[in-house]
């Protein structure tokens, strides 16, 4: 219940669902109360807003930082273990298999994927619980894709009880102890991931993937148009940004956005 609840919370204080109930107030005060300029002062500012936060240079700008946080995995230590974290999901037989990996998931597993290759006989460990109306787990969505890359399910093994991130380290410790392993997640969330996992007495090595703020060269009306492409950057730094408070109030990081 709490989880759901959290999710739900979480959700509606991102940028675009946060942005249109401040324009829906906005709007119901300029039609139904004398307070009319409250309500001018309120849609003109978030309109302003997700404006900002459409346009590239705005979106990367905020997002960039974080996922600088680790450049890619180019080291040549050898693991035993390549860890993967659920991500966004779901499950349709009639697809190509990559389709059901939806948003950060499939460039996560390109990556691991790649990382596998560099270490054979690596193990690949997928995390992450069934979606509630799924009886596929994200874990499970994760290792069916990846035996169609060619990864023998011998050398594949998921983890599908854990719902979020901490709860993914308390089940990767349980399953393969303190060993070094790379941790392959998104570059935005690996920060976040990096401490669940550390504060859990694990060794993880930072592996980056789906990296999305642009800093090479672009169209330059790529750069002035708004579009959504943008805005789930800057959503991006939204959920990353609460995940980080949450964590310093919990107590398990310390001041939000620093290690």
């Amino acid at each position: 219940m709490f989880f759901t609840l959290k999710k739900y919370i979480g959700g509606f204080i991102l940028p675009l669902p946060l942005l249109l109930l401040l324009m829906g107030l906005g709007l119901l005060l300029i039609w139904f109360s004398r307070y009319q300029k409250t309500g001018k002062t309120m849609v003109s500012a978030s309109w302003l807003v997700l404006l900002l936060l459409s346009l590239q240079p705005v979106a990367d700008g905020l997002l960039k930082p974080i996922e600088d946080t680790y450049p890619t995995w180019r080291g040549e230590q050898r693991v035993n273990a390549i860890v993967v974290l659920g991500g966004g999901y779901t499950w349709n037989d009639a697809w190509a298999p990559s389709s059901n990996l939806i948003n950060n998931s499939l460039p996560r597993l390109n990556e691991a994927v790649r990382l596998w290759r560099l270490n054979p006989g690596a193990k690949m460990i997928f995390t992450g619980a069934a979606a509630s109306t799924n009886p596929v787990s994200t874990a499970e969505a994760g290792a069916r894709v990846a035996e169609t890359l060619g990864v023998p399910r011998s050398e594949i093994l998921t983890l599908d009880t854990a719902r979020d991130t901490e709860e993914e380290a308390a089940a990767v410790k349980q399953a393969i102890g303190d060993v070094p392993f790379l941790l392959v997640t998104s570059a935005s969330h690996l920060p976040r991931a990096m401490i669940f996992f550390q504060q859990a007495g694990l060794h993880p090595l930072p592996a980056p993937a789906n990296q999305l703020a642009i800093a090479s060269p672009l169209n330059p009306w790529e750069r002035i148009i708004p579009s959504p492409v943008w805005l789930m950057h800057s959503d991006r730094v939204g959920y990353e940004t609460l995940g980080r408070i949450w964590q310093w109030l919990k107590g398990t990081a310390g001041e939000p956005g620093k290690e």
